[in-house]
């Protein structure tokens, strides 16, 4: 049996700590085509509006603690804790966290 094992404290935060932080997986956990990202957003916070129609990357977000909001545009969808929602490649996306605590939760995305 083969695995990797990897945690937030192998990779440094791409978020500055005052919003949270995001600690990037993939390259510690070294997968080839699923990325797997810890999300930890301060209240008041956003992420970065994107999204990933150059890479074709399809995304799950699963709050694990706390609850966000996507911003989708024309849509905004609340995600509370222990629900997740699945994202096309092409669907602009931008996460808030409007509640009173820090929001975690781990994304997982794939590119075929």
């Amino acid at each position: 049996m083969s695995y990797t094992k990897a945690s937030t404290d192998d990779v440094e935060s791409v978020v500055p700590e005052e919003y949270g932080g995001m600690w990037f997986l993939r390259d510690a956990l070294d997968t080839e085509a699923l990325g797997v990202t810890i999300l930890e957003l301060e209240p008041g916070a956003k992420g970065k509006e994107h999204d990933h129609e150059g890479d074709g990357q399809e995304e799950v977000y699963v709050v694990v603690a706390g609850e966000v909001t996507v911003d989708l545009g024309d849509e905004t969808v609340h995600v509370g804790e222990h629900e997740a929602i699945r994202l096309s490649a092409g669907q602009t996306r931008q996460l808030h966290n409007d509640g009173d605590e820090r929001a975690q939760l781990v994304l997982a995305g794939v590119t075929p």
